[in-house]
């Protein structure tokens, strides 16, 4: 058993913490907000039909922009209440109840490797601190050798972004770019967010 992840601290501390995001989500989607511009980069990233990780997938709004656009998805949460909104809201893609540093889908019958892993949504920044590297790990050892990770998150979130690409190459992953926005907007010190593109 791993440590506990901060997104569900929060969800101990605050039980209508994940209904609230299922909600919130499924209002920006009402109101016509664009929730589809991380998938539109990892769809740029791979081939027609290509299969994508939504790794940290909440209620599956990237996801299932990807399965829209063709991709065969798999989806994991670590929260049960978000992948049940998942199955209801988009159903087609796989979504599965799993902590990712344990992540071991073939152990779940997912035996094929992704042609990339996305990890949006301030995902990596939920995670408990000790298990960083060890998620990390789990990508690469779920990536195809030709594939990618797309990743990113916010600056101020307790994650240093020195420290991110640290645990990244200790995972045995290069960057192959940083961007500062999921609209490919370049990297720069002063960036409050990273998008990460790293390979094997």
């Amino acid at each position: 058993m791993v440590e506990q992840s901060l997104w569900m601290q929060k969800v101990a501390a605050d039980p209508g913490h994940s209904d609230w995001y299922v909600e919130r989500m499924r209002g920006l989607a009402r109101a016509g907000d664009d929730l589809a511009g991380e998938a539109r980069l990892v769809d740029a990233m791979v081939p027609r039909g290509a299969r994508v990780l939504d790794a940290g997938c909440g209620p599956g709004r990237v996801g299932a922009a990807l399965a829209a656009a063709g991709h065969r998805v798999v989806g994991v949460d670590v929260d049960p209440t978000l992948i049940a909104a998942a199955e209801q809201d988009h159903p087609g893609p796989r979504w599965l109840v799993a902590d990712l540093a344990e992540l071991d889908l073939p152990a779940r019958g997912i035996d094929e490797p992704f042609d990339a892993i996305v990890c949006a949504g301030n995902v990596l920044a939920f995670l408990a601190p000790a298990t960083r590297r060890e998620v990390l790990r789990r990508f690469r050892a779920h990536l195809a050798p030709e594939g990618r990770v797309a990743a990113g998150f916010g600056a101020g979130r307790g994650y240093e972004f020195d420290e991110f690409f640290a645990d990244v190459a200790a995972a045995g992953l290069e960057v192959d770019l940083a961007l500062s926005t999921w609209d490919v907007r370049p990297f720069t010190p002063d960036s409050q967010f990273v998008v990460a593109l790293l390979r094997r």
